[in-house]
């Protein structure tokens, strides 16, 4: 979490700074791609904010409300990051390259938003290698899009996108202030604003969609899920593991449930040791599963190993019911005879 935290206070510094010239810019030469792009800086700049925001509420201790903690604060500021980088940033750029395309402005002299775009390219370089870097760090050996796809941390890919878009935009900003400039042409200019919303709106969704996923209740990846099986499996006392079920309640937090069944003529302390045995090796192995609960059953001797399927386990529960009735009305019988005879 360090690690993010370094690469968000990164983009706010870097972001403030590049929103400041980019204003100024856009002030004096009536770039409509220049003033799109001080919006996306300003919005990046607040979404740091949040960011911090939702990893220092994502740690207040657990209480009696919230018995698991609070780290689905974090997914919940991330989803909001996704909604104001949709609606401010891309909203908001593809209405001003609307308006510019419908009521084009000459662009006077572009010499100072090439300074502008020069010093942001430089800026929002800097801030992307710090996030890159600190996700390197982070994803280990998998793959780029494994690890975005996997990680529990969204403030590791949301600074990451956020930055590449930065540079995105940029580039289209530039690719627009040139083009209305060689052509004297103002509808470049309004086009590329379009585009810089475009890839904010991209950005948004797919930054939307994976909080969205943890912020529901999404669990561990398959082969930690395996991992704890044959953890389960390999203990002496344990004859069948059922499928664990998992949910991330932050990015080190999950909670982890288990049925298992063990073996023929153990005692109860027996299966309270293998309980708490197991618990042992799987936070050993996997320290993020901090909540364990297990649910143990012993196989009985005098009944088969394989457990009765659900439809004879209905019919043998309406069967019981069925005679406990007619033992019912035979004893409701016998009382009102009696009453008669006396």
């Amino acid at each position: 979490m360090a690690e993010s935290k370094t690469a968000i206070y990164a983009a706010i510094g870097g972001n403030a700074a590049i929103a400041i010239t980019k204003f100024t810019a856009a002030a004096f030469t009536g770039s409509s791609a220049m003033l799109t792009e001080g919006i996306h800086s300003l919005v990046d700049t607040g979404n740091g904010g949040l960011l911090l925001l939702g990893i220092r509420m994502s740690k207040k201790p657990a209480d009696a409300t919230h018995p698991f903690g609070y780290g689905k604060e974090l997914y919940f500021w991330t989803l909001i990051v996704a909604m104001l980088i949709f609606g401010v940033g891309g909203g908001v750029s593809i209405y001003e390259g609307i308006l510019h395309l419908l009521h084009p402005s000459p662009l006077e002299d572009p010499f100072w938003n090439y300074v502008v775009l020069g010093i942001a390219i430089v800026f929002e370089g800097v801030v992307f290698i710090i996030a890159w870097k600190q996700f390197q760090a982070i994803k280990g050996e998998q793959g780029t899009w494994q690890a975005i796809r996997t990680s529990k941390d969204p403030t590791t890919f949301t600074v990451l996108f956020e930055d590449a878009a930065a540079m995105l935009g940029l580039i289209a900003a530039a690719a627009g202030i040139f083009l209305a400039h060689q052509f004297n042409n103002p509808y470049f200019d309004g086009a590329a604003s379009i585009v810089i919303g475009l890839i904010l709106t991209s950005v948004a969704y797919f930054i939307g969609y994976e909080s969205k996923g943890l912020l529901i209740g999404e669990g561990a990846d398959p082969a930690t899920l395996q991992s704890i099986e044959g953890l389960a499996e390999s203990d002496s006392a344990i004859k069948n593991v059922e499928r664990p079920l998992t949910m991330y309640f932050g990015p080190h937090t999950v909670l982890l449930t288990m049925d298992v069944q063990f073996r023929q003529g153990l005692s109860g302390t027996e299966r309270d040791s293998a309980v708490q045995r197991l618990e042992k090796v799987i936070h050993d192995k996997h320290k993020d599963i901090n909540h364990i609960f297990i649910e143990s059953r012993s196989l009985s001797e005098n009944r088969p190993e394989q457990p009765q399927n659900d439809e004879n386990a209905f019919e043998n529960k309406h069967a019981s019911n069925a005679e406990k009735s007619a033992n019912r009305q035979k004893s409701s019988g016998h009382r009102a005879q009696n009453v008669k005879s006396e």
